[in-house]
């Protein structure tokens, strides 16, 4: 598939993240810092073209891959990793890595993520610097600047959650290269992941404070920035702070929970959704089929996608208990004439619909970056790690009485033999799933991820080894301890080969 371009990514894409790096990149002098901000059109096309690079397949080191974009590797290298999603076969396809632990520096998703996530921070440099030089900004002016830098703290988040250790676990060990100039060398040591957050963090109240005109939920906004923050302080058990964030856009009256009737129809309507913060925005002319998309590798019509990969018998068990919750409604079981639940290679066929039917199409959605009830179970988590029970479990039965379990609420009293922090992360478990959280949530409280279910993260399974009427045991990868160096990813050759600067993880 050819590489969607629209003016503004063409400044963006004929930048080097680089500009040591040795890939296919064309350089071009015909489009200045100076010229795209000449006009606030020129300026609010350069932005779009940073916009475009989260959804574009973009050519990498001269290769046109239709599986590459921003987005798709996002979700498979973060959920793939997790205990939500179960592989369902063996495959040569880069994703496998995430189930496999079998993680390389020349794997094609790492490279491309690193690669996109860089050009995007290039980009938005490039502006912010054209648009500082000049001064005399206006309120319009501000709000575009504010988003420049909100992406330059999103992608250099992702990026160090992805490539370093989680905070609570090392901050003072390897983060990722902090790239805030474009007059930076090429060759740059990567900063510490405390280094990192302090930048994530310096930009985010940037982008917080210059953004007061919002331009609709596809955009960054203020609100956007807070809940960065509130994440962010989060991941660093900074507790009253995420919970502060938290309440900024709780309490900035833009946004509401979808209730049990409406939250069905989220996914599939996000850029209206009643709770979407940021979403990246698809149109039906970016819905790439089977070839490319979020959701081919998760769910199938039958022809409409691949369908390899589904909600694990882990999740399903922990939602059990509940079958009358509508998060339900996004775990498609595949039924055979019977009404049996298909099997691929002996494990059990339950589609994922989080990604598919915006406009009716099963590869098309808009997948949202923030949304409120996270900012509802950020608080709770933060208000349970400062031993605040009652408050813990009253945000968490704001979610649950939206969501179909008005029946089923704790009413400020813990179940027997959990804490207020296994009953949030239980709830953010099947709130959140399959958006890019579990395996973060999992390693930065410093728990254990338990894949003792059947799949093909076992080495070696054969589909006659399975059998679903007991659990595996005795293999490898069915446990991953967060000291595990494999719960991060190896710097991609690319920029190891370049920057001899650069160390590579362990």
């Amino acid at each position: 598939m050819k590489t969607k371009l629209i003016i503004g990514a063409l400044s963006l894409v004929l930048l080097s993240m680089n500009a040591c790096q040795k890939l296919s990149v064309s350089p071009s002098d015909a489009i200045t810092g100076e010229s795209l901000v000449s006009t606030k059109a020129g300026l609010k096309n350069a932005l779009n073209g940073a916009y475009a690079l989260f959804k574009d397949h973009v050519t990498f080191n001269g290769n046109d891959d239709q599986n590459n974009m921003y987005l798709r590797q996002f979700f498979q290298l973060s959920d793939f990793a997790s205990d939500d999603i179960v592989c369902g076969q063996i495959t040569e396809d880069p994703l496998f890595y995430s189930f496999s632990l079998s993680h390389s520096p020349t794997q094609a998703n790492t490279r491309y993520f690193w690669y996109v996530s860089y050009k995007i921070i290039t980009g938005v440099n490039t502006v912010i610097e054209a648009v500082e030089k000049k001064g005399d900004m206006d309120a319009e002016t501000q709000q575009l600047l504010g988003e420049c830098y909100f992406l330059r703290a999103f992608c250099h988040f992702n990026l160090v959650r992805f490539f370093g250790k989680p905070y609570t676990v090392d901050p003072n060990g390897l983060g990722v290269i902090i790239r805030q100039s474009t007059s930076e060398p090429g060759k740059k040591k990567r900063a510490t992941v405390k280094e990192v957050y302090d930048a994530v963090i310096a930009d985010a109240k940037t982008a917080a404070d210059l953004m007061t005109q919002p331009r609709g939920v596809q955009y960054a906004s203020k609100e956007a920035a807070w809940a960065l923050l509130s994440r962010v302080h989060l991941y660093k058990d900074e507790n009253e702070d995420a919970i502060d964030y938290a309440n900024k856009v709780i309490n900035s009256g833009r946004f509401s929970l979808e209730t049990k009737d409406s939250y069905p129809k989220l996914f599939a309507n996000a850029t209206s959704g009643s709770e979407t913060i940021f979403c990246v925005a698809f149109t039906d002319k970016e819905d790439y089929g089977k070839f490319g998309s979020i959701a081919s590798m998760i769910y199938s019509d039958g022809n409409s996608g691949w369908g390899e990969e589904f909600a694990s018998s882990s999740l399903r068990e922990l939602m059990s208990q509940h079958p009358q919750d509508v998060r339900w409604s996004y775990i498609v079981p595949a039924l055979d004439d019977n009404a049996n639940v298909q099997k691929k290679n002996g494990i059990e066929v339950y589609y994922i619909t989080k990604f598919s039917f915006q406009d009716g199409s099963p590869n098309l959605s808009s997948p949202i970056m923030f949304r409120l009830a996270e900012m509802y179970l950020n608080r709770a988590e933060a208000q349970a790690k400062l031993t605040h029970t009652k408050e813990a479990l009253n945000d968490v039965d704001k979610i649950r009485e939206n969501r179909g379990l008005e029946n089923e609420l704790y009413n400020e009293v813990l179940p027997s033999g959990k804490t207020a922090l296994d009953v949030v992360l239980e709830e953010k478990r099947i709130e959140m799933a399959f958006e890019g959280h579990r395996a973060f949530d999992v390693y930065r409280n410093k728990r254990t991820m338990d894949r003792t279910y059947w799949g093909y993260h076992i080495p070696g399974l054969k589909e006659t080894d399975v059998d679903l009427s007991k659990k595996p045991t005795g293999y490898a990868n069915l446990t991953v301890n967060y000291t595990n160096p494999r719960i991060i990813y190896y710097l991609p050759i690319d920029e190891i080969l370049s920057n001899g600067e650069a160390k590579q993880n362990d």
